[in-house]
């Protein structure tokens, strides 16, 4: 049984470190198809005391007298402990959803696979049904469980001293409010341009109008099966190797980075980054399908696998593994959107339609962005003193508003990320649309062919996460965080 008491910090971030280096491990070899199991119950069993009561109220202290290291561990213990409180719910939660099948027309299909089986069927009365079904397990299965995690979540957030888990993050150093205003200015400042663009995009992929979508017709629109062709499985890696060479960065010279590409029968099918040891071990993981949706899972990734494999050795694990995540998803996405860039696509892939394609994934983005902004706004009044209950309905009012199209109120605690980690997406899509625009006017707009930018690349990958995103963009580029600068990027890229 490993022992590390809050009192000694040094011995406490060697345990996180060994801590989060098995978890890693874990999910690599299930994931990866090397073992069927995922047995996660021995690590926290071994590692139990880093997440006790008193291991987050000694480190709370620290964290009142200390600085953001001692915050990040503070941050890093509460979510352990509310993690082993909740994981019996969690594991219900996902047992249920491996195991639950619905029967459409007479096929019976896994509650996972309803969603993809949306996305791939053109007939839009079929995808009703599947969406109807997927509806039904979730209200009579899986909502009662998600309501039972989410009061356990907040006994446990009274527990830790906190009235509220909204509360709670901002005592983490989320910058809640701010982002919400950001939120709020983005959906009031594009809601024309995402009627018009939007509109035109469903209706060209589904035959709809916006003012007639449905829930169902949104996986089908983000499918976008038309351009498969353009994005073989057989290129993908050597898009990337040539991308990282154009930045400087040979990617079979880093023997700290390990590309698994073998196929194994239970693989994922999705590309996985899982840093192991950083910046020692870190494995990218891609079983190659082809297709826009498989590119940009594994080009962002590589963002990841990239960040991650030069991270300083010297910093402590609150730097090297934890910290805003905003930053290592802004690090993701700016090797993602790579795959929507004309000037990428004409020199990498000969594609014939580079600017229809860049405009197509510019208008998916600004759906994401205000689902998530909406989502985010909702979750602050959901994780505020409220009921439970109500809270159905103010989910529909809040991602309706946002998107056009009214989802499911069975998802309402479902479609909930952990840790507000809607507010680190959003805070990275702000940071990948300023910095892209930093590089464009430092390297020109194939900067992604020059070795001056793969060196300063490098040289901030080497601050893991010691920064926020927002400490981040004003050093490099002296400029402060804006949500907003993905609404003017978009703007930039779609006619309407």
């Amino acid at each position: 049984m490993a022992t590390a008491p809050a009192s000694s910090l040094d011995a406490y971030r060697a345990e996180a470190d060994r801590f989060i280096a098995a978890l890693d491990e874990e999910y690599y070899l299930h994931y990866a198809g090397h073992k069927e199991g995922f047995e996660l119950e021995p690590i926290y069993e071994r590692f139990a005391e880093l997440t006790t009561m008193e291991a987050c109220r000694r480190l709370g202290e620290r964290a009142e007298a200390g600085g953001a290291g001692e915050l990040e561990l503070w941050h890093f213990a509460c979510e352990g402990y509310l993690g082993n409180l909740t994981r019996a719910e969690a594991e219900e939660i996902a047992g249920l959803e491996a195991s639950l099948t619905a029967t459409v027309d007479g096929e019976e299909i896994p509650y996972r696979m309803l969603r993809p089986a949306i996305a791939n069927e053109a007939d839009r009365g079929r995808r009703d049904r599947l969406e109807a079904a997927r509806v039904e397990l979730a209200e009579e299965h899986l909502a009662p469980r998600w309501t039972a995690l989410a009061e356990k979540r907040r006994e446990g957030t009274h527990a830790l001293g906190v009235p509220t888990y909204r509360e709670l993050y901002e005592r983490f150093g989320f910058p809640l409010e701010e982002l919400a205003g950001q939120c709020r200015e983005l959906l009031a400042e594009t809601e024309d341009l995402y009627v018009a663009a939007f509109g035109s995009l469903l209706r060209r992929r589904s035959g709809v109008p916006l003012e007639e979508a449905r829930r169902s017709d949104v996986p089908r629109v983000f499918r976008a099966s038309e351009w498969d062709e353009g994005f073989p499985a057989d290129r993908m890696v050597p898009a990337l190797e040539w991308t990282l060479d154009g930045l400087g960065i040979d990617l079979h010279a880093q023997e700290n980075v390990r590309l698994d590409i073998e196929a194994r029968p239970s693989k994922s099918p999705r590309a996985f980054c899982a840093p192991i040891e950083v910046p020692g071990r870190i494995m990218l993981v891609i079983k190659p399908i082809g297709g826009p949706d498989d590119w940009h899972a594994f080009f962002h990734e590589a963002g990841h696998a990239e960040h991650f494999a030069h991270v300083s050795p010297e910093l402590p694990v609150e730097f090297r593994r934890l910290g805003d995540n905003s930053v290592t998803e802004g690090w993701a996405m700016l090797l993602e959107h790579l795959v929507n860039d004309p000037a990428w696509l004409s020199r990498r892939l000969d594609f014939a339609r580079p600017e229809q394609f860049a405009e197509e994934a510019s208008v998916g983005l600004l759906y994401l962005v205000r689902r998530y902004a909406g989502k985010l706004l909702y979750e602050l009044e959901l994780h505020g003193d409220v009921e439970l209950e109500p809270m159905r309905a103010r989910y529909v009012e809040w991602l309706r508003e946002a998107t056009k199209i009214e989802p499911s109120p069975a998802d309402f605690l479902a479609d909930v990320d952990v840790g507000f980690y809607s507010s680190c997406y959003l805070r990275a899509w702000a940071m990948h649309a300023q910095l892209r625009s930093f590089l464009r006017e430092e390297f020109g707009s194939a900067w992604f062919t020059r070795p001056e930018a793969g060196s300063l690349l490098r040289e901030l990958w080497g601050e893991g996460q010691r920064l926020t995103a927002a400490e981040l963009l004003g050093e490099v580029a002296g400029a402060r965080l804006e949500l907003g600068a993905v609404g003017e990027r978009i703007r930039e890229e779609v006619s309407v």
